[in-house]
């Protein structure tokens, strides 16, 4: 009988919702800034705009294939650093944007998610889509990006 009532109980448990920190509103609204900062300065070519969005050091950027981009031989995880992207949009004379779609923002207001899909255009033709995600740490200067990771294809 007590083997029964303790299967019972643990099946209980192991079916409660699970419980998640109420979203800070105010740290979702600051990190949203972020994100329509980051599309901004894009357009703008704003190199130093787009730096100043990310921790200066000890930040991740990784660029993950799809099946449908993976180049054989190649690694299909590569890291790489925003200062090359910025590089290449502060310097680039293509029309560049990024289109985020289905942008979902999580905060506890110390750190900071940001998932979406999105489109990566230069001269009006799509020439990358795929998700992408942030991490964000809230410094004393503000909301920083200190990790991104995004599909290719």
């Amino acid at each position: 009988m007590l083997r029964l009532i303790a299967v019972a109980l643990l099946s209980a448990v192991l079916h409660l919702p699970t419980a998640r920190a109420q979203d800070n509103p105010q740290a979702v609204a600051d990190i949203n800034a972020v994100v329509q900062a980051f599309q901004a300065a894009i357009v703008a070519r704003d190199q130093a705009g787009l730096e100043a969005l990310f921790l200066p050091a000890d930040n991740s950027w990784l660029v993950v294939a799809s099946e449908a981009r993976r180049v054989e031989g190649r690694p299909r995880v590569r890291a790489s650093n925003y200062r090359d992207f910025a590089r290449f949009v502060g310097t680039t004379k293509a029309k560049v944007e990024e289109r985020f779609y289905n942008v979902r923002i999580f905060s506890n207001g110390s750190i900071g998610t940001v998932y979406f899909d999105f489109d990566f255009v230069e001269n009006d033709k799509v020439t990358n889509k795929g998700s992408e995600s942030w991490h964000l740490v809230k410094t004393e200067q503000g909301w920083k990006i200190s990790s991104m990771v995004f599909s290719l294809g």
